[in-house]
């Protein structure tokens, strides 16, 4: 038999390498939890650069608006006013059967400041803002009416909410991105548009009656992509849906932040 130091010396060595193999799972543990935590937090890392980076670029597209908007304004809704003067003075020193061209190029020419003027409204964010989203959205669907490229129509429900100013401007984006693709692509005759204020979440739904197109296929459409990015940055959920000779649907679902919710 063993004797009493011999026994002690071998419970010894066992409890030693027990400590040594609970030792090396803990280390192993620890870092298992250090590397996932590390991957997590260059995964979020990535991700808030990835947004910083499409905020950047959407500041930087907002700013181009507005520049285009200020030169509409200014510099060519104030060059057609100067033709529209001189047209005015032509009319004084031609003969009279020329007054009809004259007075129906006036007109053209009327119409076509009146054109820059909402086209430069649409395209300044300081505009959006001070109109706000229904407001901004029935100009663009007058502006298509009123041009004969389809009959649009807008519908809204429930009480409207006041979004966060730079979401109501990326809301707007995304459904003029979507407008510009119907006018572009769809040949459509009919465009819909309904804003839904209901108690959490604002949810829009735009629909056109064109040629549509294979939704399930992957496509390289920068627009549709950039619709989809703008959605990320808000949080918000995009569905568009199209079947060839069907038409195209837009399902946006923003849901309002805390400040933006009713008091009860």
């Amino acid at each position: 038999m063993l004797k009493k130091e011999e026994i002690l010396l071998i419970i010894y060595f066992i409890a030693v390498i027990l400590l040594l193999v609970l030792f090396v799972v803990l280390f192993f543990f620890a870092f298992l939890k250090r590397k996932n935590r590390f991957i997590l937090e260059r995964w979020e890392a990535e991700q808030e650069f990835d947004k910083e980076i499409e905020k950047s670029k959407f500041e930087i597209q907002e700013q181009t608006f507005k520049n285009i908007a200020w030169e509409l304004h200014d510099n060519i809704g104030q060059l057609l006013s100067v033709v529209n003067i001189q047209l005015n003075m032509l009319g004084h020193n031609t003969p009279e059967k020329f007054h009809p061209q004259i007075d129906e190029t006036k007109d053209v020419v009327k119409d076509a400041v009146q054109e820059i003027r909402t086209l430069s409204k649409i395209l300044n964010n300081d505009v959006i803002l001070k109109n706000g989203l229904v407001t901004s959205v029935n100009l663009e669907l007058e502006r298509f009416n009123k041009l004969n490229f389809l009959k649009a129509e807008l519908l809204v429900k429930g009480v409207s909410v006041p979004l966060k100013s730079s979401d109501e401007i990326i809301v707007f984006r995304i459904l003029q991105e979507f407008f510009s693709n119907v006018i572009k692509h769809a040949r459509a005759k009919k465009l819909f548009v309904l804003l839904d204020y209901k108690a959490t979440m604002l949810e829009i739904k735009v629909e056109d009656d064109g040629v549509g197109f294979d939704s399930k296929q992957k496509t390289d459409s920068s627009g549709l992509e950039t619709m989809r990015s703008r959605a990320e940055l808000l949080n918000a959920n995009l569905t568009i849906t199209s079947r060839v000779g069907e038409g195209t649907s837009l399902m946006l679902n923003y849901p309002y932040k805390n400040e933006q919710l009713p008091r009860n």
